[in-house]
């Protein structure tokens, strides 16, 4: 079982006298920076000029520079860019700040586990995760909560590495709910493993895969969508507030039979052993070499593969059925 840190076991104080550079002003790179900046630590931000992310952070009071100025000033350097982009970041503008006492900070383990970053031995290296978007992270803290927190230690060399991974963690709010202990290893292959095989890739696919069947066998695109997508968040909601006994005990005696019965017709020992491969190729760093690989044509596949997808006709009956939701308009 993970050890789990709460507010007592951590003091912002650990990072009263340290600059905190943010790379990225992202989703994420927002919520962080804003949280932490809130919570009475000095932050600074590190994004280009002339794009979308820079203005943002300009309008939140951030008076943001280039990332190797960033890193150059500060003590501990939050690298939150894109997985795919974080290595070059490293290697042209971060690498030659990376000086003893330096400390750098990732909030998923990617680039570390698999050796695509390799800073130098005598700084400190480790991870804090909200689990939860950026946008949430700030929107809890705001309304005095906090989401929970993934942290690990991959490298301290200060001999202090825990306690300011904690004091950043309670920076972001994140110790009010509670801080999980984890490895980067752990960390970086439950998440993609969780992105491919369930959380994006399992649930897509067998949302389509429902949609495809019922409108093959001459039912209504509308009410195809319905029964496969619209109401999936309806589920997703009780089981988030009360787990998978909490949702058998909330729909009808029909679908909790059906659920029984049915459910591993659809996932199938197949299935788990496609997992399973899922789970090998993570493992063994194969699919981090695919994706690395797939960023160096310009991305051609993947944005092909983005277009193809876009233009499945649950996405057009989506669309038309969505514009006629008010409650859910931005």
């Amino acid at each position: 079982m993970a050890k789990i840190y709460y507010d007592k076991d951590a003091d912002l104080n650990n990072l009263k006298n340290k600059t905190i550079a943010v790379i990225g002003y992202g989703i994420q790179g927002r919520g962080q920076a804003m949280n932490l900046r809130d919570s009475g630590l000095n932050v600074i931000i590190g994004q280009r000029q002339g794009g979308v992310n820079y203005q943002k952070a300009v309008d939140d009071g951030f008076q943001p520079m280039d990332a190797d100025k960033a890193a150059q000033k500060a003590d501990i350097i939050v690298l939150l860019t894109q997985d795919h982009l974080q290595a070059d970041i490293y290697k042209d503008q971060l690498q030659k700040y990376m000086k003893a006492g330096k400390t750098l900070v990732f909030s998923h383990g990617f680039n570390i586990h698999f050796g695509l970053i390799k800073p130098p031995a005598d700084v400190d290296i480790w991870m804090v995760a909200p689990k939860g978007p950026g946008s949430f992270v700030r929107r809890q803290y705001v309304e005095g909560k906090g989401v929970p927190c993934l942290v690990a230690i991959h490298q301290d060399a200060s001999g202090r590495a825990l306690k300011e991974a904690l004091a950043y963690a309670k920076g972001l709010g994140g110790s009010r709910a509670g801080v999980f202990e984890t490895t980067f290893k752990e960390e970086t292959e439950t998440d993609l493993f969780g992105e491919q095989a369930v959380l994006c890739g399992g649930t897509s696919a067998l949302i389509k895969a429902g949609f495809d069947t019922l409108v093959e066998a001459g039912y209504a695109p509308e009410m195809a969508y319905f029964e496969c997508l619209h109401e999936l968040k309806l589920i997703v909601d009780i089981i988030y507030e009360e787990g998978i006994a909490g949702m058998r005990k909330r729909v009808s005696d029909t679908a909790e039979y059906g659920d029984y019965t049915r459910g591993p017709r659809v996932v199938t020992d197949k299935t788990r052993e496609e997992m399973k491969k899922i789970l090998t190729e993570i493992q063994k760093g194969d699919f981090a070499r695919e994706w690395i690989l797939a960023n160096k044509d310009g991305r051609k596949g993947f944005l092909k593969m983005r277009e193809d997808e876009d233009k499945h006709p649950i996405e057009d009956v989506g669309r038309r059925l969505r514009g006629m939701m008010s409650w859910i308009q931005k």
